[in-house]
């Protein structure tokens, strides 16, 4: 695999690094520093001419400053004459922004989309998008990967035989029924009521009574919706309350949030590093899914078949 690099920014090295050791190759030399005022400087410090490049940076908080190191890393390296770019992101930003929900609103992740193809990305390999339509913003090749085989791994190690999958709002109700499906487990959806960003109401449909129940999810923010699905879980008979999410993001106080609910653990992956106070939160545990990457990469730069990772 000697015409293929990889290069990461600031954003998550230790994913890349894992990714590295899954392919065993070694890491792009790449400088991403900043100049006194802030702005961002990259220089390529190997040849990449007519290799194919993988770009690991996940746009992840800060958001803006990741987001403008990636753009910047691809444009040093179509100048320098790279075959192939592909930005891995298994964080996508601005994800949720994928429609107009009031007058006057932009869509964001069409405009973040617009900017990966400018600065010259020729192809997209991603993880868990908050909706899926979000690949038809790009007119370039999305490979858009799931973490489902890792958290199902767990799950299935873990948990006891009757499992409750419960999708936390109804537009997640189609990720939690192919957790279900392939666990051959029940199901339960709780109906999320908002008024503007605030959470207003929340109503359960299914029977949970008695069981263990693990509350799938793309993504977790700020945590107030699992803290409040787990009191609604409890509040009808759950024996325990659990939770598998792909993306931790953990804003604002999150991290206290979870450790007061009612999980007893939040299971993530690292497509986001965490912080050190979420390191140290003895309910949060974390898979990875460097392997999973890894392995389309493999595949991507030998022309193979990604489609088998997509359950």
């Amino acid at each position: 695999m000697n015409e293929i690099s990889i290069f990461a920014g600031n954003a998550n090295r230790p994913l890349a690094g894992k990714i590295c050791s899954y392919l065993n190759l070694p890491l792009g030399e790449a400088l991403v520093g900043r100049f006194s005022d802030g702005e961002i400087i990259v220089e390529i410090k190997e040849n990449v001419r007519g290799k194919d490049v993988f770009v690991v940076q996940p746009t992840c908080t800060p958001i803006n400053e990741n987001l403008m190191e990636l753009l910047i890393m691809v444009d040093a390296l179509k100048r320098a004459s790279a075959g192939c770019i592909t930005a891995v992101t298994p964080y996508y930003a601005y994800a949720r922004q994928d429609r107009k929900t009031a007058p006057r609103m932009p869509i964001s992740a069409k405009l973040v989309a617009d900017l990966f193809t400018v600065a010259g990305t020729q192809r997209l390999l991603t993880m868990d998008l908050h909706t899926g339509q979000i690949q038809g913003f790009f007119n370039i090749p999305v490979d858009h990967l799931f973490a489902m085989p890792v958290l199902l791994e767990y799950i299935k190690n873990n948990f006891a035989p009757d499992l409750a999958i419960v999708s936390p709002d109804t537009g997640g109700v189609e990720r939690a029924r192919a957790f279900a499906r392939r666990l051959k487990s029940s199901l339960a959806i709780i109906d999320k009521r908002r008024e503007g960003p605030a959470i207003s109401a929340m109503t359960l449909i299914g029977n949970v009574w008695g069981k263990e129940t693990v509350i799938i999810d793309d993504m977790v923010n700020t945590g107030g919706t699992l803290h409040m699905a787990a009191e609604i879980l409890v509040r009808h008979g759950a024996r325990s309350v659990h939770a598998c999410v792909t993306h931790p993001v953990l804003a604002r106080d999150s991290i206290s949030t979870i450790k007061n609910s009612l999980l007893r653990s939040l299971i993530v992956t690292d497509t986001i590093p965490l912080s050190a106070e979420a390191e140290a939160c003895e309910k949060i545990q974390v898979l990875s899914v460097a392997p999973l990457l890894g392995e389309a990469i493999r595949r991507i730069h030998a022309q193979d078949s990604v489609s088998s990772l997509f359950i």
